[in-house]
C-alpha cells in the first residue's frame, strides 16, 4: 500500500497499514526541527514487513541492531514494521530521529560530523532516556571522557561503547543548545553554514572557543551524573563481592552450625551419663560396714504403732 500526503510518501505491507497511517500523521504534525528552517524535500518512508526485507531494502550497510536507517542522499527512510523486536523502541520516536537526520542534511549537507548528526537527531527526537547510559557507566567515573572527535570512533564499536557514544553525543548537543535559551541552535547553524567551520560557529554563536565548550559540557556531565554513576558502580562492586564471597560465608555458617550441634550433643551425652550414674548409686543395695554381723537380730521391730524396741 502507498500513502501520500504533504511532502511524505509511505509504503507498507497491508498488515502494517495502521502503523503506516500513524507514522504519517506523526510526520505531518511534527515537521519542524530545532534551529533549522522547515524542511521542504520530499521523503519516502518505507516500512519493511520483516527483518529480511529490511536488510534487502537497505543493502550491505544494513545495521544488525538498528530499527531504522536514514539515507540522506536519497531522502529515504527504511523502518522495521510491526514484526520488529521489542527492543526496536517507539516507532514514532524512531521516525522522528531519522527525519531529523534528513532535515539536518538538507540544510547543512555534509558539514556535520557523525557525533553531531547522531546527537542532534537524538535531541530532536526527545530521546532523554539516553542519559540512563551514564547512571552505570564506569567510563564516566574512572575514565577521561572522549573528545568530540573521538566520539565518531565509538559509534563503530558496537554494544556498550556505541551506547555510551550515542549518550555522550546527545548530551553534547543538548548542552550546546542550552547555551542560548532564546535562539537555541539557530544562530549556531547559520554561522556554521556561512563559515563552514564548527569552531567558528561555536565562537560566534556562544562566545567561547571549542576547548572552552569541551570543558563546559564535560563538567556539566560529571556534575549531573557523576555521583549517580559512582554510587551505581560501588553498588555493582559490592554486589560482585557478595556473589564471590557469598558461598564462602554460607560454607562457614554451615561449618559453625555443625560444630555447635556437635557440642550440644556432647553436653547432652555427658549430662545423661551423670544422671545415670547418680541413679545407679541410689538404687544399689547398701553394704555392711567391715566387721559387722549381718545376721544379728534387729534392734527394733515394726508394729501397728510404729517401731518398738525388741
Amino acid at each position: 500500500m502507498r500513502l501520500d500526503e504533504g511532502r511524505f510518501t509511505v509504503i507498507a505491507d497491508r498488515r502494517d497499514e495502521r502503523l503506516a497511517r500513524s507514522l504519517l500523521r506523526t510526520a505531518l504534525t511534527t515537521d519542524s526541527f530545532p534551529g533549522l528552517p522547515r524542511p521542504h524535500s520530499r521523503v519516502l518512508i518505507a516500512i519493511a514487513p520483516d527483518a529480511a526485507r529490511f536488510r534487502l531494502w537497505i543493502g550491505p550497510q544494513a545495521p544488525e541492531w538498528g530499527a531504522a536507517i536514514a539515507l540522506p542522499d536519497e531522502q529515504r527512510i527504511v523502518m522495521q514494521g510491526s514484526q520488529a523486536a521489542s527492543d526496536a523502541g517507539d516507532p514514532r520516536v524512531v521516525l522522528r530521529h531519522e527525519l531529523a537526520h534528513l532535515a539536518l542534511h538538507e540544510v547543512m549537507g555534509r558539514l556535520p560530523p557523525r557525533w553531531f548528526d547522531e546527537g542532534y537527531a537524538s535531541v530532536a527526537a526527545g530521546e532523554w532516556d539516553r542519559d540512563a547510559a551514564f547512571e552505570t557507566s564506569v567510563g564516566l567515573v574512572w575514565r577521561t571522557l572522549p573528545s568530540r572527535e573521538q566520539l565518531d570512533r565509538g559509534f563503530l564499536g558496537g554494544g556498550s561503547e556505541a551506547t555510551f557514544s550515542y549518550a555522550v553525543a546527545h548530551r553534547v548537543v543538548a548542552e550546546l543548545q542550552a547555551l542560548d535559551p532564546s535562539n537555541g541552535l539557530r544562530n549556531f547553524f547559520q554561522s556554521w553554514k556561512r563559515s563552514g567551520s564548527l569552531e567558528v560557529a561555536v565562537r560566534e554563536a556562544y562566545g567561547m572557543t571549542g576547548a572552552q565548550f569541551d570543558r563546559h559540557w564535560q563538567g556539566q556531565l560529571r556534575r549531573r551524573f557523576g555521583a549517580v554513576s559512582l554510587v551505581a558502580n560501588l553498588a555493582f562492586v559490592a554486589g560482585l563481592f557478595g556473589v564471590l564471597l557469598g558461598p564462602l560465608f554460607v560454607m562457614r555458617k554451615r561449618r559453625d552450625r555443625r560444630r555447635l550441634e556437635a557440642m550440644r550433643d556432647a553436653d547432652a551425652a555427658s549430662e545423661r551419663a551423670l544422671q545415670e550414674s547418680a541413679l545407679a548409686a541410689l538404687l544399689a543395695p547398701s553394704q555392711p560396714a567391715d566387721g559387722a554381723d549381718s545376721s544379728a537380730p534387729p534392734l527394733y521391730r515394726a508394729g501397728e504403732d510404729g517401731y518398738s524396741p525388741v
